[in-house]
């Protein structure tokens, strides 16, 4: 699957879900009052921006913020929010392509796992530097990730259930030998049929994750289990790791 067979027309005009899952203001409020802060003041720019679902409130709060997004149905979609004068994006890879003149930005984020969608090891760490071409001396840049589940898997068995309510179905298929998983959501009612939506990741250990900032030269500031600044454990399920150039 490629990434522009996933992020197409469809997938884009259902991709909002306004005040809930990751639009709940829970989840999303605490995510735009990090970044802000982040931003200190300077430029930022969102790798695969998608549908504006943080960059929109980020502006909101007079934050200029810049886009890098490949699927332009996505894009179409964020622009029913927020017009190029107000949000500019640039149609294009986040591990290549550029947007205005280097070392112009404080602030680089790239948030939701969106990184995994990258499914090699050299398109990850292209992903560092092209981050730390943006970034202006002491720039930030900022990634929330998964932590890997292997170690749930039972010896010989290839797919984990990750969540199961009414209605949905959330599984993963692994191949731990190239590091790749990909992600299967059923959404289904009470008749027979059900709809399928699945997505490849490549996934990254925290340690390779700060391997890969050491090669783009960046350092680790800092890394929570969520954005509202709770301790990374053994059994957080996630990070939010703030990487940084030096001044």
């Amino acid at each position: 699957m490629r990434q522009d067979e996933i992020w197409d027309v469809e997938t884009a005009q259902g991709y909002d879900t306004p005040g809930a899952g990751m639009f709940a203001p829970e989840v999303l409020d605490p995510t735009v009052d990090r970044l802000a802060e982040l931003a200190d003041g300077g430029r930022a720019l969102e790798f695969a921006i998608g549908t504006g679902r943080v960059a929109v409130p980020l502006a909101q709060r007079g934050v200029s913020v810049t886009g890098i997004e490949m699927s332009q149905p996505m894009i179409d979609q964020l622009r029913t929010k927020a017009d190029d004068a107000a949000i500019p994006v640039v149609v294009g890879d986040m591990s290549t392509a550029t947007a205005g003149a280097p070392a112009t930005f404080r602030l680089v984020y790239l948030i939701y796992n969106t990184i995994s969608n990258l499914l090699t090891q050299a398109e990850q760490v292209a992903c560092f530097r092209n981050a730390a071409r943006h970034l202006a001396p002491g720039g930030r840049f900022v990634i929330e990730l998964w932590v890997p589940e292997v170690r749930k898997l039972p010896p010989g068995q290839q797919a984990l259930v990750w969540k199961s309510e009414a209605g949905y179905i959330g599984l993963d298929t692994y191949d731990v030998l190239r590091q790749h998983v990909v992600s299967h959501h059923f959404r289904f009612g009470e008749g027979r049929e059900a709809r399928l939506f699945r997505s490849p990741h490549r996934y990254i250990w925290p340690t390779e994750l700060d391997l890969m900032a050491q090669l783009a030269g960046f350092e680790l500031e800092s890394r929570h289990a969520d954005w509202q600044g709770a301790d990374f454990t053994a059994d957080s399920r996630s990070h939010v790791s703030v990487y940084r150039l030096p001044q």
